[in-house]
């Protein structure tokens, strides 16, 4: 699988717990369980924060991986990752949002924006699982840019 690889499972990882957590912190919200609720929403946007910052840290550090796939599907493969990044950063940026609103006491206005914000981060984690799949599972991966720390250094 390569270093690629295995990095991109650790964030597969995470971004799955963060987005079961998730579900079950909805699950307690709508019973009412409004402790267990706030703890399970911590420790999911913490682990979606860990998410963001590990893939960072691989795009900085090794660089991203073209897909290795047939080239009739590079075009639909292209399509879905480009959805499931709107999807991600919609859900990130509505994550920081809902987040901000709860701590800040705004609970109508958190109410208001939450379902969206858990149902997106759910989405593009199953996307996220889906472009995952393609790039290391179901297809070899393809070649891997020059990593951003190469590129600054001079060592590429």
């Amino acid at each position: 699988m390569g270093v690629a690889g295995y990095w991109g499972l650790v964030n597969e990882v995470l971004m799955i717990s963060s987005a079961v957590i998730v579900a079950f912190g909805w699950y307690f919200i709508r019973h009412k369980r409004i402790d267990i609720h706030r703890k399970f929403m911590l420790a999911g946007a913490s682990l979606g924060a860990a998410f963001f910052v590990s893939y960072l840290l691989a795009t900085i550090v090794i660089g991203d991986t073209y897909f290795g796939g047939p080239k009739k599907y590079n075009a639909p493969y292209q399509v879905f990752l480009q959805v499931h990044v709107l999807l991600a950063t919609a859900a990130a940026i509505m994550g920081v949002i809902t987040l901000r609103r709860a701590l800040k006491g705004r609970f109508s206005q958190h109410k208001k924006i939450a379902p969206w914000t858990a149902t997106f981060w759910l989405i593009a984690t199953v996307t996220g699982l889906g472009v995952f799949l393609l790039l290391f599972v179901i297809f070899s991966p393809g070649p891997t840019t020059t990593s951003l720390l190469k590129i600054l250094t001079g060592t590429h």
